[in-house]
């Protein structure tokens, strides 16, 4: 029985979301996410002594946070997952309070310095996509953040055997177009066959509210 609204979200809410979270524990990925995510970030203003808060859409067990909460000791961290396996793996992270749901039924009061996505946007069914773009837009503060596959225009391509499971677009583009007051500040490529911290080939994009 299906519990969501789209074929993606139950992909991931099922049994291909709980075999997803084995493949990827080790610590050399999470080596490699942490050096991923000092680049990434290193243009953003969050350690200082006020107090900082970042949301997550898609978080799977957490290691993205797990790598950022390195740089970033004293940040707030919010995760949204879809996955209940994944989400209660996450929930075990000091500091991290977990949404265990949909992108598209979260909801907070709060708003957050920075939101980001990291290989989530490409597995969105792309008639959806503009309401995680809202979702980004709405609860940030300051800095968007999306890490995913590029492709100069929208194309789907087989994941693991699967069709209509993987996209590749210009998501940042997009988001920019979307709304006038983000300004791109960094952007950069994460590679394979990178010689200390192998990564997925993902491009990634941070943007900041200029108003």
């Amino acid at each position: 029985m299906n519990k969501y609204s789209t074929e993606q979200e139950n992909f991931w809410a099922g049994e291909f979301g709980n075999e997803y979270i084995f493949r990827n524990q080790s610590s050399t990925i999470l080596a490699s996410k942490t050096a991923f995510w000092a680049q990434c970030l290193r243009k953003c203003n969050l350690n200082n002594p006020n107090e900082k808060n970042i949301l997550e859409f898609g978080s799977n067990i957490g290691l993205n946070l797990r790598a950022i909460s390195t740089l970033f000791p004293n940040i707030n961290m919010t995760a949204v997952e879809i996955n209940d396996k994944a989400a209660s793996i996450c929930k075990k992270i000091e500091g991290v309070e977990v949404f265990n749901g949909s992108i598209f039924d979260f909801e907070s009061e709060k708003k957050f310095d920075l939101t980001f996505t990291a290989g989530v946007l490409i597995h969105i069914n792309p008639d959806k996509l503009t309401d995680v773009y809202e979702k980004l837009y709405q609860y940030s503060k300051r800095y968007i953040l999306i890490s995913e596959y590029y492709n100069p225009t929208p194309i789907e391509v087989s994941y693991r055997g699967n069709s209509d499971r993987l996209f590749k677009r210009d998501f940042a583009g997009e988001l920019m177009d979307k709304y006038a007051d983000l300004e791109l500040i960094d952007y950069g490529f994460a590679y394979h066959r990178d010689n200390n911290f192998p990564d997925d080939d993902l491009n990634w994009f941070l943007m900041e509210k200029t108003h």
